[in-house]
């Protein structure tokens, strides 16, 4: 990989970190409800990238199905995480995508997989157990579950995805922006109060944070990761990709003021531990589960 691909990689993967902080910031610390937030970026997406809805794909009802999945459930679901759980967490338990995706590709595909990415899968999942689980309860964080959940949808959309032709990633943004927006304005309307008082009062943070989050996530990182991925393989991108929960972790700490523990520290390194081991070694079905979803939807 040149200097500047890896340049490329590391600013894509900066831009996702900042957004999970981000996106936090404005649904906890503004109180902007999140699925109304999510409705918003996925109404961005899907006007700024208006010219982009062409070539109409042939199956419409498998992209809105897409759509659901890696759009308005994952990010409806993530975005409630985020505003139940630290950034620190949520970036490594997001991260689950990788070992679900290889999972799923196991049972929907075919996949075949040796000890070593077994061993990862395990060790990713034990990681985030360790996160979330509060010894003094007995209970599992809220939110990294329904973190974890969202990773789930979002990883099933990528194997649905696998059935359709290959598209532009422009093209993919736009209809699942259009196809998620309404529904998750409509869930919003049924689950939260408050919206629009709350999104306007959040001023021009709030609205510089929308901004980021269509034009600099949505459209410029998974734009330029897609570019990358055809440009190299994906047993090189792939474990790359984990300085996004790094960034995460870093920003959650050092930006929110979050408590850096032992069980952050140790779940952590394991589960991205295990996480490595998936992605150093690509499935041969579907080579881009070990990206997890992040050619699906980009990160959040």
């Amino acid at each position: 990989m040149s200097l500047r691909d890896f340049g490329l990689l590391f600013l894509i993967c900066f831009i996702w970190g900042v957004n999970l902080v981000m996106t936090r910031w404005v649904v906890s610390d503004f109180s902007v409800p999140p699925l109304f937030f999510a409705a918003i970026r996925f109404l961005g997406v899907a006007v700024f990238l208006i010219p982009f809805l062409r070539p109409v794909p042939k199956n419409l009802a498998t992209l809105f199905l897409i759509a659901m999945l890696i759009g308005c459930l994952n990010f409806g679901l993530l975005f409630i995480g985020l505003a139940n759980a630290d950034v620190s967490a949520a970036a490594v338990t997001g991260q689950l995508g990788v070992p679900i995706s290889t999972l799923m590709s196991m049972v929907f595909l075919g996949e075949h997989i040796r000890w070593r990415r077994g061993l990862g899968i395990a060790l990713a999942f034990a990681g985030v157990v360790v996160i979330a689980f509060d010894p003094n309860s007995f209970t599992l964080s809220y939110g990294l579950m329904l973190i974890f959940f969202a990773a789930v949808l979002g990883s099933a959309g990528g194997i649905v995805m696998k059935r359709m032709p290959p598209m532009d990633a422009l093209n993919l943004q736009a209809w699942v922006g259009l196809f998620s927006f309404a529904p998750l304005f409509a869930m919003s309307g049924l689950m939260e109060t408050g919206q629009i008082e709350a999104y306007v009062a959040g001023g021009w943070e709030v609205w510089l944070a929308s901004l980021f989050a269509v034009l600099g996530v949505s459209i410029f990182a998974h734009s330029a990761f897609y570019t990358l991925v055809k440009r190299h393989d994906v047993s090189l991108l792939s474990p790359l990709t984990l300085m996004t929960p790094l960034w995460g972790v870093v920003f959650g700490v050092t930006l929110l003021g979050e408590p850096f523990t032992w069980k952050l520290v140790i779940g952590g390194a394991v589960s991205l531990a295990g996480v490595f081991l998936i992605a150093i070694r690509p499935n041969s079905v579907l080579p881009d589960a070990s990206l997890g979803k992040k050619l699906a939807s980009g990160d959040s």
